[in-house]
């Protein structure tokens, strides 16, 4: 079971495009981010750090393999307790499923939109 000191807080917060090093670069003149390049495995995706270093704060990641399907648009991460039972709930209640449940990180997620169409991310910690 997820932590439940972690559910329903923001976990992450994500930028998917094709020209991810372009917007990485814009992000750091704009908002002073530090980069920590991540090896994707013959690319590399971005963490974004505070000014002065830190924890990460924020990803920008190339709309390439798995990534391909996700929307341009700063997605936020909520945690959640079962990706698999909220993604079905978010259907009951008029929303879409965009991006079916798969692995993130040891755990799950999934995309969805609400019924006014707004795009947000849900993950499952790993148990």
């Amino acid at each position: 079971m997820a932590d439940t000191n972690k559910l329903g807080r923001v976990g992450w917060v994500d930028l998917t495009v094709d020209a991810a090093v372009t917007v990485r670069d814009f992000y750091q003149a704009v908002a002073g981010f530090e980069v920590l390049p991540i090896d994707m495995g013959g690319y590399e995706d971005f963490c974004l750090l505070p000014p002065g270093g830190g924890d990460p704060v924020a990803g920008v990641c190339h709309a390439r393999g798995s990534n391909a399907e996700l929307p341009p648009v700063w997605l936020v991460y909520f945690t959640v307790a079962d990706v698999k039972a909220s993604a079905q709930t978010a259907l009951d209640l008029g929303g879409r499923v965009l991006v079916a449940p798969r692995p993130l990180s040891g755990g799950l997620f999934t995309v969805i939109a609400d019924p006014a169409g707004a795009i947000c991310a849900l993950f499952q910690p790993p148990t």
